[in-house]
């Protein structure tokens, strides 16, 4: 009889330990801390020279949004963003980085480039170009 008792805490036993193995659910885990802080070092841009750049160089979005419509692109990356336009020949694309903590982006640099082929032109041109569209 007590070979009997033993023989079924046993098997209890074998049967607990396979409930606890791996195929039973996954252990509780403690909630996810917060996300860390952003730094708060600021890297101030190097803005490009304006001259021949129409007055886009320092402009706030909106003011860029008023001059030449809905962009083709508009992404954004933490605190910096790029609005991409489009013309008949060329596509002008325009960064737009705060230049102080928590100040609104404004452009600080331009690129312009053929929309067949990507070669790069100059990025006057392709803002009176897309200006006229």
């Amino acid at each position: 009889m007590i070979a009997a008792r033993l023989a079924l805490i046993a098997g209890l036993g074998l049967g607990l330990a396979a409930c606890a193995g791996s195929g039973g659910s996954a252990p509780a885990r403690a909630p996810a801390a917060a996300a860390p802080p952003r730094s708060t070092i600021m890297v101030v841009p190097q803005v490009m020279a304006p001259q021949g750049l129409g007055g886009v160089i320092g402009s706030p979005p909106a003011a860029l949004l008023r001059r030449f419509g809905a962009p083709r692109l508009d992404v954004a990356e933490g605190d910096a963003r790029k609005l991409q336009f489009a013309g008949r020949a060329c596509v002008l694309d325009i960064y737009l980085y705060p230049l102080a903590a928590a100040a609104e982006p404004t452009a600080t640099h331009v690129e312009a480039r053929l929309r067949q082929g990507g070669a790069p032109v100059d990025p006057a041109a392709c803002i009176r170009e897309v200006e006229g569209r």
